[in-house]
């Protein structure tokens, strides 16, 4: 598809710097994230103790959201760029959310109750979806990819999120 395209031409890094640029992209691409996390977590958010968030460090929409939805738990954002992380520090309460610069590894990744694996994940997904790495996992995928529970983040993102239980 044509928004395919695009996103192999300029690359979702640059996209990403453009929604940093725009307030209104910005509550644009919150406001998405948390209605279809909130739809799919809201029953599960009192039992998630810890989060760990795979990229998402250069604009953290779902480290923003998901410290709404479960207030009580946990946050650690792991990116392997130092850059991104320096940018999510800026709009999160480092109090609150750890930061870790490190690539994912999913054996790296134990003890949390919740991992966010993102669209832009050069991982094997096939095997995320096989053997969740933790007892809820959030996979961002293309909108035609429906694992699990599933909602549609954006139609115009092209983009949904998939609940996989271990």
């Amino acid at each position: 598809p044509a928004p395919l395209l695009l996103l192999e031409a300029c690359g979702r890094e640059a996209l990403e710097r453009v929604v940093l640029r725009s307030p209104l992209l910005q509550r644009f691409v919150v406001g998405t994230h948390e209605r279809a996390l909130r739809s799919l977590l809201t029953p599960a958010c009192s039992s998630i103790g810890s989060i760990a968030i795979v990229g998402g460090g250069l604009f953290p929409r779902t480290a923003i959201v998901l410290r709404r939805l479960c207030p009580d738990a946990r946050i650690t954002v792991i990116d392997a760029s130092r850059d991104n992380l320096d940018c999510a520090r800026e709009r999160l309460d480092a109090g609150t959310v750890e930061f870790l610069h490190a690539r994912y590894a999913p054996g790296r990744a134990e003890g949390f109750d919740l991992i966010v694996i993102p669209l832009s994940f050069a991982g094997d997904r096939a095997a995320v979806y096989a053997h969740p790495p933790a007892p809820l996992v959030i996979v961002h995928d293309w909108i035609w990819r429906t694992r699990g529970e599933s909602r549609i983040v954006a139609i115009a993102l092209m983009k949904r999120i998939n609940l996989i239980r271990r």
